[in-house]
């Protein structure tokens, strides 16, 4: 479902580097979505993430917000997102609305079997002016590095049953 977002929102596009991740998950897929659509959870298997909290009322879908606060790089990144596409127990879409770091991630789950999935997710965003030519390439890798760790680190946490 694609939403359409509350007047005065501008989401804008998100240019710069594409990254991504592929994870199979010896976990239901319901399970890994609901886990993983839920920025609550983020600190708990992504690294440098300091918090997330939902600014919307539940439940979560299209239109969500929520307000983050990582650190990357040495240095604090805090960031606004917004749900812009929600398919339950599919598919999300974020996008950062407000950022020192603009990033967009969809995330998609799809079943491999009765207790299985693979995971999917592409970001894409990064530094943006004329610096993004000079670090562009230095951070996406650092980022993609990053990326990968986390998505390891998501299945450490979900096949060993650690939750909230």
């Amino acid at each position: 479902m694609h939403v359409r977002l509350p007047t005065g929102l501008d989401v804008g596009s998100v240019t710069g580097m594409e990254m991504g991740a592929t994870r199979h998950i010896n976990q239901p897929a319901d399970e890994v979505f609901q886990f993983f659509a839920d920025a609550a959870n983020n600190p708990l298997w992504q690294n440098g993430m300091r918090s997330c909290t939902w600014t919307s009322e539940p439940p979560i879908g299209g239109g969500s917000t929520y307000e983050q606060h990582a650190r990357f790089m040495g240095k604090n990144v805090r960031s606004t997102f917004v749900v812009t596409v929600y398919e339950p127990g599919r598919r999300i879409t974020i996008k950062s609305v407000e950022s020192t770091f603009p990033i967009e991630v969809d995330r998609a789950v799809v079943p491999t079997g009765p207790e299985s999935c693979r995971v999917t997710a592409v970001i894409s965003g990064g530094p943006q002016g004329t610096i993004a030519g000079l670090v562009g390439p230095f951070v996406g890798r650092l980022a993609q590095n990053s990326i990968n760790r986390d998505y390891d680190r998501l299945v450490e946490v979900l096949e060993s049953g650690i939750r909230p």
